[in-house]
């Protein structure tokens, strides 16, 4: 609590006189003190009630009320294996919220997913921090009290939350969605269930989750993770972009889960904002953002799908200027123009001889033409008057001339 609330105060002294100020007033109390003395504090009913009054209308929903309940006989506080859990889950906001991801209102616990079953998978913590670069992030806080294939269950859970209409969808949708289960892939996210409580996530594929485990060891991390990628790789894994482009690296994240996973010793060590956080698919450690970035996702992809249409211009271009047809009288390629012209039906009749460039066909038409107007000059001449021929004067002539 300390840590989440003054951050940057060497001591602890003016969080514990405001609990202590708090638990006279009867809203809070002790839930357990720790191994090393950490004490695990909790709103009693009066202060939830009170507390849902003052954050609620400002849309912070408040954590489920943490009951005291005691065995019947024995009169002992049941479920403290809850406190370490809640000490853990307290301690990873405290983690992030000194290196800067998210504020004192922006991290709820136990928040509820409901299902389609009615199945309520409940989020250890939920961080909202847009101005650290993660609008929001599920985290599941795990002291390998809980086997690798139930991360798993949680995992695919998730995975299905994302897939769910709201009630009020449009009809034509859920009606497809319902005949075709894989139809949900082509709703777009706003569409979706999720929309309705968490923000856009600024990345492709579903609300980010990170594992965060704590008190355990490296080689059972290693076990865990190792599980997760193998049994888990439906929910978490990208696919290949439908395409028919060849030699597309990119990778569709657009109904994946991102996961990251760390241990609370890193972030206590280095801090959040460290490269303490490994997804899933990747080798080594990176920063909470840099791991939740798809670089190779759909950025990339538009990136080549450009290069690629460009490249495959090129290549159709190239071809047809192999076919482009050669003059045969002067051995020039042909125009576009004269090229369409020799090969169109509504122009190939008229095109004149289909083996010469326009160049050419401009040359023989106006021969043509002139050798028209030659003809047509000729033909409407008048003709020339011929000479008399001169008359025969024969022994007569003489005496008729008389």
């Amino acid at each position: 609590m300390w840590k989440l609330t003054r951050p940057d105060n060497r001591h602890d002294k003016l969080t514990r006189d405001n609990l202590l100020d708090l638990e006279d007033h009867q809203l809070v109390r002790i839930e357990s003190v720790q191994e090393d003395q950490r004490q695990v504090w909790v709103l009693t009913k009066r202060g939830h009630g009170e507390a849902k009054q003052l954050l609620e209308p400002k849309g912070i929903r408040v954590s489920v009320l943490r009951k005291q309940e005691y065995d019947p006989d024995t009169g002992e506080l049941l479920g403290t294996g809850y406190d370490d859990h809640a000490a853990a889950v307290t301690s990873t906001a405290a983690e992030l919220h000194r290196a800067g991801i998210g504020h004192r209102l922006g991290f709820q616990t136990e928040i509820g997913h409901r299902l389609g079953n009615s199945y309520v998978q409940r989020a250890d913590l939920v961080v909202r921090a847009p101005e650290a670069g993660v609008p929001v992030l599920l985290l599941e806080i795990d002291r390998r009290t809980e086997d690798a294939h139930d991360l798993v269950a949680k995992l695919r859970r998730y995975w299905e939350w994302g897939r769910l209409l709201p009630r009020d969808a449009d009809k034509r949708i859920a009606d497809r969605v319902r005949s075709r289960p894989d139809a949900i892939e082509t709703v777009d996210h706003e569409q979706r269930l999720w929309r309705r409580f968490y923000p856009p996530t600024g990345r492709e594929g579903l609300p980010p989750v990170a594992f965060v485990f704590a008190d355990t060891t490296e080689a059972k991390v290693a076990n865990t993770v190792k599980v997760l990628e193998e049994v888990g790789r439906p929910y978490w894994a990208p696919r290949r972009f439908e395409t028919y482009h060849r030699g597309i690296t990119a990778r569709d994240y657009g109904q994946a889960v991102p996961v990251v996973v760390t241990t609370l010793e890193q972030l206590q060590e280095h801090g959040a904002d460290a490269a303490v956080w490994r997804r899933l698919g990747r080798k080594g450690e990176q920063t909470l953002t840099a791991a939740l970035d798809n670089p190779d996702g759909d950025a990339l992809f538009r990136d080549q799908e450009a290069c690629a249409d460009a490249e495959e211009e090129q290549r159709r271009a190239a071809e047809r200027e192999a076919q482009r047809p050669v003059c045969k009288r002067c051995g020039q390629k042909f125009t576009d123009q004269r090229w369409e012209e020799t090969t169109a039906h509504r122009t190939a009749w008229s095109a004149g001889d289909v083996s010469v460039c326009g160049t050419c066909h401009a040359d023989d038409v106006a021969r043509e033409e002139a050798a028209a107007e030659a003809a047509r000059l000729q033909a409407a001449a008048p003709p020339e008057p011929e000479d008399d021929p001169e008359p025969d004067r024969g022994r007569g002539w003489f005496r008729r001339r008389a």
